[in-house]
């Protein structure tokens, strides 16, 4: 991948290693994201022998198609941003295991433990857990049937597929209108489904769709039941307030209704408010010394690139003063 002007390195990338099992590291980092990434650099700076955990790199940044508010950029494609992301990482000599899923996160004594589901098993005097988020379901008959044939909650991976044709968006925040956008650019015939009375996007988005053509905003509805054969070819969808309901013929259905916490291998050792998010204080720390956390796991409110690559940063910066402080390292 290019960037103008700038040349990926691929020799960067050969500087990577496996995480070893069996090595007590310093700090082991759980997950792929910006906060991870950027809690990386911080560390590798700092010259801490780290591993980085991963199921993939890039994490949600990997399901968005532009990113218009990071600093530096005034537009820059999601996936670009991910590789320069990466690059910098890569130019370290670290740790990185991808296609990695923790299970379960504890801590034995003076060291933390990553559980991974295949049994093998990474310590660290401390960690960084940065595991993100993951998309919200409808629960809906239909919704699990068609996944995958016509049901999609991925609009970069899918959209291209839906040029000219009819589309149902559920939600109304800025993911929705996201969505809506990448769809319009394929001239597609777009309907949205908010269950709630009122958008919640961004009012500069939401004027960019209301002035297309080839939409249309159905505000205060539910989804009842998606139908179809092979694959999915009507949603039923009903008005909270009169219950009238309607069939409405569609090619694909985008679900775009908010993301949960990945925060199951940390419910157990970690402090989480009612949303499954870890309560982290203003240095990134829990309830656990040594265990910190960062990006859109935590309580740390507006879930965004910038605010999760400078939340892993600090995280960095606080494991590093543990460890120096409890003379681990």
């Amino acid at each position: 991948m290019e960037f103008p002007g700038i040349v990926l390195d691929a020799s960067l990338y050969s500087k990577s290693r496996s995480p070893e099992s069996g090595t007590v590291y310093d700090l082991l980092i759980i997950g792929g994201g910006p906060a991870s990434m950027s809690a990386a650099i911080y560390a590798a700076r700092k010259m801490l022998n780290l591993a980085i955990l991963a199921t993939d790199i890039g994490g949600q940044m990997r399901e968005t198609s532009d990113v218009e508010n990071y600093l530096g950029f005034q537009n820059i494609n999601a996936l670009d941003l991910v590789a320069r992301f990466e690059e910098q990482v890569r130019s370290f000599d670290l740790a990185i295991g991808t296609e990695i899923r923790v299970k379960e996160v504890r801590k034995n004594e003076n060291l933390i433990a990553a559980y991974l589901e295949d049994g093998t098993v990474f310590s660290g005097k401390s960690v960084i857990f940065a595991t993100g988020e993951r998309h919200r379901h409808l629960a809906v008959p239909g919704e699990k049937e068609f996944t995958g044939k016509g049901v999609s909650y991925c609009a970069t991976c899918d959209a291209p597929l839906y040029r000219e044709k009819k589309v149902m968006i559920i939600g109304g925040g800025n993911s929705a209108f996201t969505t809506a956008l990448d769809l319009s650019r394929g001239n597609s015939e777009i309907v949205m489904v908010n269950y709630v009375k009122g958008w919640q996007a961004d009012a500069v988005m939401q004027d960019r769709i209301r002035n297309y053509a080839k939409a249309q905003m159905l505000d205060f509805h539910e989804m009842v039941h998606i139908e179809g054969g092979d694959k999915a070819e009507a949603a039923v969808v009903r008005r909270r307030d009169s219950g009238t309901e309607q069939r409405i013929p569609v090619d694909g259905i985008f679900v775009e209704i908010g993301l949960l916490p990945n925060s199951d291998p940390v419910k157990d050792l970690l402090r989480l408010n009612e949303k499954g998010e870890v309560i982290v204080d203003c240095a990134c720390a829990t309830n656990v010394p040594g265990v910190f956390a960062a990006g859109d796991v935590t309580s740390v409110p507006h879930k965004q690139i910038v605010i999760s690559a400078g939340e892993g940063a600090k995280a960095a910066l606080s494991a590093y003063d543990y460890l120096v402080n409890a003379s681990l390292i």
